[in-house]
């Protein structure tokens, strides 16, 4: 399959994430992420973007009732950068996680800048 986009993780902040989950979860998470990298239009059940941010989208991943979300962004057009993930219990995303997220952003900008700046 031809990718059109690369995902990479930011950190170390999604694979803490990955590692604590079942390999029935991993291989759906992978399969979503295969998904952001292939598809020229990736189905919003598959990554949204999240509504009052400033570009911040959640991929989001189902098993069951279950269901989690892992935080990322574009970095240009074919660049995809997965943050923080966690399991959600509720209807809304929990707001500590969207700051997390937004920050982790920022911080990825920030170490950008200081190395093509320094």
């Amino acid at each position: 399959m031809n990718k059109i986009r690369e995902v990479i993780a930011y950190k170390h902040y999604f694979e803490e994430f990955l590692k604590v989950q079942t390999t029935k979860v991993q291989d759906k998470i992978f399969k979503i992420i295969e998904a952001i990298e292939t598809l020229e239009r990736v189905p919003s059940n598959y990554l949204k973007h999240l509504t009052g941010t400033d570009g911040l989208y959640e991929a989001r991943i189902q098993l069951g009732s279950n269901i989690w979300r892992v935080f990322c962004f574009f970095d240009g057009d074919q660049l995809v950068i997965l943050l923080n993930g966690f399991q959600k219990k509720t209807q809304k995303t929990p707001k500590n996680e969207i700051k997390k997220a937004e920050q982790l952003m920022k911080d990825y900008y920030q170490d950008k800048t200081n190395e093509h700046g320094n």
